[in-house]
């Protein structure tokens, strides 16, 4: 397919890489040249602007930092996507927004798929992420066999409704987010007990939060965030999201927003998002 691809930052250099091997004919745009001229390199076209890059595509992804990227980049300036052609927004943003755009894209004569993932970096590059899909049936089962090529296709899930799927996708990132705080402080508590990191996290493969004191467990104890899987800047925004959507309080989401707006204000939003650790 001809696949125009808006948005090239961690994740979407390693989603984009996944359609050039694929076979398809993909045509890409970024704020920044950077990362732009790396994925040319593997065989991408590169377009100067959103509005050239879409023109004669028959699906366009964005792949932005949040709502306000995608009404900057697509909706705003009305974004002349060519009737017909799918839209995969895999941007992580409020079900709210996910009805806003799935409104204008009708109004335009596109078919809106909204599919985020679940997954860092890691799981991106190996083809591995769990994947989302809500949309109109045809257009989500045409963007399942697009977002397929970065899926395990065990942790595929299908909403009927983009909104569903940007709801599903909040609600895997505050577990995310809870389970980050979880560590944090159980590494604070053993700290204060007389306990290494090392002893400490020897007792968490014991526990209900094994899986996130596995993967960012050695990054708290190496003191080391700056290989960036998922960032705190990000996650913050997230959780933003989350608290705006929840229609009932959701106070350990808030108490993590807090504790990751402090890590953004002091310089580390683009380390990984595990860096709430670093000062327990």
């Amino acid at each position: 397919m001809d696949i125009a691809f808006l948005g090239l930052g961690r994740m979407g250099r390693e989603l984009v890489t996944h359609l050039i091997d694929g076979g398809h004919r993909v045509t890409a745009w970024n704020r920044s040249p950077e990362p732009a001229e790396a994925v040319g390199r593997r065989g991408a076209r590169i377009a100067p602007s959103p509005a050239e890059a879409v023109e004669g595509a028959e699906a366009v992804i964005t792949v932005l930092f949040g709502p306000d990227a995608v009404r900057e980049t697509v909706i705003d300036p009305s974004l002349a996507i060519p009737s017909g052609a799918l839209w995969i927004d895999i941007t992580t943003v409020a079900p709210s927004d996910a009805d806003d755009f799935a409104s204008w894209a009708s109004s335009a004569g596109v078919r809106y798929v909204h599919s985020p993932v679940v997954g860092s970096l890691a799981p991106a590059r190996a083809g591995s992420l769990a994947v989302l899909i809500g949309g109109e049936h045809d257009a989500a089962r045409q963007a399942r066999n697009i977002v397929s090529l970065w899926a395990d296709p065990d942790k595929i899930r299908g909403f009927d409704s983009p909104a569903k799927a940007a709801a599903a996708k909040l609600v895997a990132n505050l577990a995310l987010a809870i389970s980050m705080e979880a560590l944090s402080e159980s590494l604070r508590l053993g700290t204060a007990g007389g306990l290494s990191t090392e002893e400490a996290l020897s007792v968490l493969p014991l526990t209900t939060i094994a899986g996130i004191a596995a993967m960012k467990g050695p990054v708290i104890a190496s003191g080391d965030f700056d290989d960036t899987q998922f960032s705190a800047s990000l996650l913050a925004k997230d959780l933003r999201l989350m608290l705006a959507t929840a229609d009932t309080p959701l106070p350990a989401a808030a108490l993590v927003a807090a504790e990751l707006q402090r890590a953004v204000d002091a310089g580390h939003g683009e380390q990984d998002f595990s860096v709430i650790a670093r000062d327990r």
